[in-house]
């Protein structure tokens, strides 16, 4: 568990004396669209947010094309913080990497495999499934270097273990179901917890909800 080394004083509250509906980009993982992340979008739309959807094509077009799409969007100006789930996450930290200067504040990930997924490095080493991972099999595989990027990024990982990764991969420690618990730790994030659902569940979870809104105002998680 990573705890947040402080706040820096950064706040994405919502209030009248601030922005008042600072503009979160949401970015799907792999095998998903952006219409996936509507019921998310939807929850923090409740809350006085405003949500963006990030499409991208994960795998005939892969993280080659969404970075740089990606990068130049934020260039643009206007979003405060982004949310990505699974690959989404990976992707939205490289396209920071690539625009360190797009004023993002905080980003969530959503069960990304910062580290690399051994699901994935199993699915690539065989010939009949390695179709599924398209040009983003060497990102999921390899996984990230060390976040030391300025945005705060805290990571929300499941711990309950039912999905199609069960199909491909066995996981000595906690994971849900396509992602070990491990795999989302990277160096430098700010802070890291963990919510009692699946890989899939992770985008409709109402304590991915709060634990999200938790973040995005205060740069740590709710103990």
């Amino acid at each position: 568990m990573h705890h947040a080394p402080g706040n820096r004083g950064i706040s994405l509250s919502v209030s009248a004396s601030q922005n008042p509906s600072p503009r979160i980009l949401l970015v799907h993982g792999l095998l998903n669209a952006d219409w996936w992340l509507r019921p998310l979008a939807a929850a923090l739309r409740r809350e006085g947010y405003e949500p963006r959807l990030f499409g991208y094509p994960s795998v005939l077009g892969g993280p080659a094309q969404a970075i740089p799409r990606l990068a130049e969007r934020l260039r643009v100006g206007g979003v405060a913080a982004i949310v990505g789930h699974s690959l989404g996450g990976l992707i939205a930290l490289e396209a920071l990497r690539a625009a360190p200067d797009a004023g993002i504040r905080r980003v969530v990930c959503l069960g990304s495999p910062l580290r690399g997924s051994a699901t994935a490095r199993t699915i690539a080493s065989r010939a009949w499934s390695r179709p599924l991972l398209g040009r983003s099999a060497p990102m999921l595989q390899a996984g990230l270097r060390d976040w030391d990027g300025e945005a705060e990024v805290g990571v929300i990982a499941g711990d309950v273990p039912r999905g199609l990764g069960r199909l491909f991969s066995r996981f000595e420690g906690t994971s849900d179901g396509t992602v070990g618990v491990e795999e989302t730790c990277l160096p430098g994030i700010a802070d890291h917890c963990i919510v009692h659902c699946s890989h899939t569940g992770l985008v409709f979870s109402r304590d991915v909800v709060a634990q999200t809104l938790v973040f995005l105002r205060e740069g740590r998680f709710r103990r």
